[in-house]
């Protein structure tokens, strides 16, 4: 039998419910199916109990996640790399959290290809994140938008692709009428004839919680405050967003918003995209937005932003599968950091008109929206596709880049003529 393709992750712990770690976790699961991996995990961005190396009953040597502070260190890297000896490096999130892994390519690149999963959420072309797009291998973009922002920046990398993000579709998917009838009569007695809208993200500044209780506020007053029902799963506490609470209670709401603080597993999850009538996402930046994706999954229309991965889950370009809204203006902002990028927002009056029209639909029209919806899914973003695309780079990789004692196509010189 062949030697396994040992591949070194770095990511958010891929046990951890976020969309980084859960995205990790499938594509590791995957490639582990095959039969032709095995994967050795530095586990970060959570806070951790214990610090010993994990191992899953189902995998055991083949799956190892270390816990780590942060996304890890120049030096754990150096220490694994020989230790281990992988044959890839892969990495995923946002790439200021790289910096220091790029800089050190030089190290690591001669030894082994540095696989990026690069997440990006708008133009005008981060020219900035040049260096670090040339110091990668090979660039899996999680969006079409973030591929054309690539191919922009960087037009002769030779190694970028567009592999969007998946989930479970068994799990993920239209439950019995009777149990979701069942479920919702008891989440919400006397809900039978109201729409109940689902957030289902974090309280942080971009996803813009803030309004969406302002506007909901607004279109409550404008149809009727019993004629529907907010049910936020989120942290209404999280410090990198919005006292919801407080909002909550200023805006009398407490009889319209229903919160959902605890963590719950993806099957709790299914049920409440199943008994809710549409799922919204007003972020003004969103890399591909996960909950979305899990709602059509289910059969249930969506009302989101027309920016970064949102804008093709709503739309295959044809048919839409609930209501996507334009930028009503854009913003560029920034930092030290991340020295431009565009930021989109919607005005209240398209936010309170696009929750008057799904209020207004019909339960037919909505059932279609969610079967064209699911079928969308299915075909674009099914996760057979997801670890046969991922098996394909990897083992592109492998044959053409080779790693070690065979390492092709790498070279950390070039020539330029001096005029």
């Amino acid at each position: 039998m062949a030697e396994k393709i040992k591949i070194l992750t770095l990511s958010d712990h891929p046990l951890s419910p976020s969309g980084v770690g859960t995205q990790t976790k499938y594509m590791i699961e995957a490639m582990l199916r095959t039969g032709k991996y095995k994967f050795v995990c530095l586990g970060g961005a959570i806070k951790h109990e214990d610090y010993r190396p994990l191992k899953t009953e189902e995998f055991g040597d083949d799956f190892v996640v270390y816990p780590i502070d942060g996304y890890g260190s120049p030096d754990q890297i150096r220490s694994l790399i020989r230790a281990e000896k992988p044959n890839i490096l892969w990495f995923m999130t946002d790439p200021r959290f790289w910096g220091w892994l790029w800089q050190m390519e030089d190290e690591i690149r001669p030894l082994v290809p540095m696989v990026y999963y690069h997440v990006w959420d708008n133009f005008p072309p981060p020219t900035y994140n040049k260096s670090w797009y040339e110091s990668t291998d090979v660039i899996a973009c999680i969006s079409k938008l973030t591929k054309d922002i690539v191919d922009e920046v960087v037009p002769d990398h030779k190694e970028t692709y567009y592999l969007p993000h998946s989930i479970n579709t068994d799990i993920f998917c239209k439950l019995p009428q009777e149990e979701v009838l069942k479920h919702r009569s008891e989440y919400f007695p006397d809900s039978e004839n109201k729409t109940i809208f689902f957030f289902n993200s974090r309280n942080a500044r971009r996803k813009q919680t803030g309004s969406l209780l302002f506007w909901f506020n607004t279109f409550l007053n404008k149809v009727g405050r019993d004629e529907a029902i907010l049910l936020m799963h989120t942290d209404t506490k999280d410090p990198h967003g919005q006292d919801l609470d407080a909002i909550i209670e200023y805006l009398n709401l407490s009889g319209q918003v229903a919160i959902s603080r605890d963590k719950l597993p993806p099957e709790q999850l299914a049920l409440m995209y199943n008994f809710v009538d549409c799922t919204v996402s007003i972020s003004d930046a969103e890399g591909f937005g996960l909950s979305n994706l899990e709602s059509l999954a289910c059969e249930t229309p969506i009302l989101v932003t027309m920016t970064g991965g949102l804008q093709e889950q709503v739309t295959d370009g044809e048919n839409w599968f609930g209501i996507g809204l334009k930028p009503t203006s854009r913003a560029i902002i920034g930092s030290q950091d991340i020295p431009w990028i565009y930021e989109d927002r919607l005005s209240e009056e398209a936010v309170v008109n696009a929750l008057e029209k799904i209020h207004n639909m019909d339960h037919e029209e909505r059932e279609m929206l969610g079967y064209m919806g699911r079928q969308h899914v299915l075909k674009n973003y099914n996760m057979e596709k997801f670890g046969e695309d991922w098996d394909k780079i990897f083992s592109h990789v492998v044959e053409n880049l080779g790693s070690w004692d065979t390492r092709k196509n790498y070279k950390s010189w070039d020539f330029s003529e001096v005029k």
